[in-house]
């Protein structure tokens, strides 16, 4: 039945349902096997032609909340990316916490003599000899792609920087690359192009084993606009201390007290936070 169910996506492409990838991603919540065969069952019975994928989501995330608020945030770590806005910084230091995890020394948000001009970088990292220059690029509809342009525009921006930086005592031998982050998705000429040039690139999931969707789950990174506990006032709040992670959270409890958030909540928002803290 559900094989003739025509559905609407983001990008606006009408898709047959497939019922399976309303499984994966489920299973990605680590909620039970038992629970999601009760939600795709439920799901199913609740679809027609025309449906949008954003509906299939919001189903399918009502119920998960319903029966396990940790499995839902996991559940919506995408939407939860797409809340750090409405500016991208939280993007940005998002993006640096991820690479401070994996061991480099990262400066987000810096100005960098480049040999022509100056250019405002997203995140530096440095780690052994690679030095990375990295612009994050962040949308808060997931309609949006990176096209071709943004690669070619960063790698003209990394060669200007890489060409002062290979002047500095030291770097002769290190590796420099520019890199590009973003919580979409690249087209396909942006991929071809970057490959070729040897830009780095990194998506909600690309390449398989170093997208974001897989960082997150490796290193149990997860933004705090995941936690289904806080209201949506007091994540702005705690974006505003530049406070990204659960795992900050979890670590400085005295937060949410900090911006006002009730004694008799607390409990339950740090077991959460704690719990999304623990990698796949």
């Amino acid at each position: 039945m559900e094989n003739s169910i025509k559905i609407v996506k983001y990008s606006g492409d009408i898709v047959e349902f497939n019922v399976e990838k309303l499984i994966n991603s489920l299973r990605r919540s680590q909620a039970s096997e038992e629970l999601i065969q009760q939600i795709v069952e439920q799901v199913k019975g609740q679809l027609y032609d025309g449906i949008t994928t954003k509906k299939i989501y919001q189903m399918a995330f009502k119920m998960l909340k319903g029966k396990s608020r940790v499995s839902a945030s996991r559940y919506k770590l995408k939407k939860a990316i797409m809340e750090l806005g409405p500016t991208g910084f939280p993007f940005e230091k998002f993006v640096g916490k991820i690479l401070g995890y994996e061991g480099f020394q990262t400066k987000v948000g810096v100005i960098v003599q480049g040999h022509c001009v100056q250019h405002e970088v997203d995140v530096a990292a440095l780690k052994d000899n690679r030095h990375y220059m990295i612009e994050c690029k962040y949308h808060s509809d997931q309609g949006r792609f990176c096209n071709v342009k943004i690669p070619l525009y960063i790698q003209s921006r990394f060669l200007d920087v890489e060409k002062q930086w290979e002047k500095q005592p030291g770097h002769e031998t290190k590796f420099h690359q520019g890199w590009v982050y973003t919580n979409t998705r690249f087209t396909t000429d942006a991929i071809q192009y970057g490959t070729c040039m040897g830009l780095g690139l990194v998506s909600w999931n690309y390449p398989i084993n170093n997208s974001l969707k897989y960082r997150i789950d490796q290193s149990g990174l997860h933004p705090l606009t995941a936690l289904t506990t806080l209201t949506k006032a007091e994540k702005s709040r705690l974006l505003d201390k530049g406070i990204v992670l659960c795992k900050e959270l979890h670590e400085n409890p005295d937060l949410l007290e900090k911006i006002g958030v009730p004694k008799s909540r607390h409990k339950n928002i740090l077991e959460d936070s704690e719990e999304l803290c623990r990698s796949h």
